[in-house]
């Protein structure tokens, strides 16, 4: 009978033991829920301070030609989109996003009456054109973004069978949202008045891609972004 009591009275005491344990690991939890709500906080508040940086750096690049006014933003809805469609991870698409904001920022280091001109630019200026990823590139390096944000502007205007430019790279060697950026960039652009020549419909647009689908742009990111427009309704 002694032995049962002192059997009893020891699981009681195990049970009790146990109980505190559970009320310890509870705790921290509490505290590891608390923490890790403040940190979600937190990076919420640097990616609108890192959006807002942004939205500045647009609006400086658009304020030196009237053509490009909302040009940015709406090639970043684009972009955005896509890169959802496709299921990109989210980081990945919060890259796209920021990317697509500010990869004209090389533009500035341009003269005024190149950026601005209203007519197709000659060869001589539209070299010097194509030097802006890399000014953006080096301009961008410069900030420790959470994201590759440089290096996507640096690639912004590869192409994938090596036709690009600043360095020529193909294929695999292009970031995805570079890729993204790329085809959001030219179908913006085709479907929006430029003074030297009328806006596409979002048909033709879309049906410019499609032709250089596999050799200038991405088959996948070229398919998702029609598929957004003609299934998805899509708008800018």
């Amino acid at each position: 009978m002694k032995n049962i009591e002192k059997k009893k009275d020891r699981l009681v005491e195990e049970l009790q033991e146990m109980r505190e344990k559970v009320a310890e690991l509870e705790k921290i939890v509490v505290k590891d829920n608390r923490l890790e709500r403040e940190l979600r906080q937190g990076d919420e508040k640097l990616q609108k301070l890192i959006e807002g940086i942004a939205y500045i750096i647009t609006e400086i690049v658009e304020i030196r030609d009237p053509y490009l006014i909302g040009h940015h933003q709406r090639v970043s809805k684009l972009a955005t989109a896509i890169a959802r469609e496709m299921k990109l991870p989210q980081d990945k698409i919060e890259g796209v996003k920021i990317a697509s904001l500010v990869y004209d920022v090389g533009k500035v280091n341009l003269p005024a009456e190149i950026v601005s001109k209203p007519s197709k630019l000659v060869e001589v200026e539209f070299n010097l054109v194509k030097n802006h990823p890399r000014i953006g590139y080096d301009i961008l390096k410069k900030v420790d973004f959470p994201w590759p944000i440089a290096e996507i502007v640096f690639q912004h205007q590869e192409k994938i069978d090596g036709s690009g430019y600043p360095r020529g790279l193909k294929g695999a060697e292009i970031l995805i949202e570079a890729k993204i950026l790329g085809v959001a960039n030219v179908v913006e652009a085709m479907s929006s008045y430029k003074s030297y020549r009328p806006a596409l419909s979002m048909d033709e647009s879309l049906a410019e891609i499609s032709k250089y689908k596999n050799i200038l742009f991405d088959p996948e990111v070229v398919d998702t972004c029609i598929k957004l427009f003609k299934e998805k309704e899509f708008k800018f």
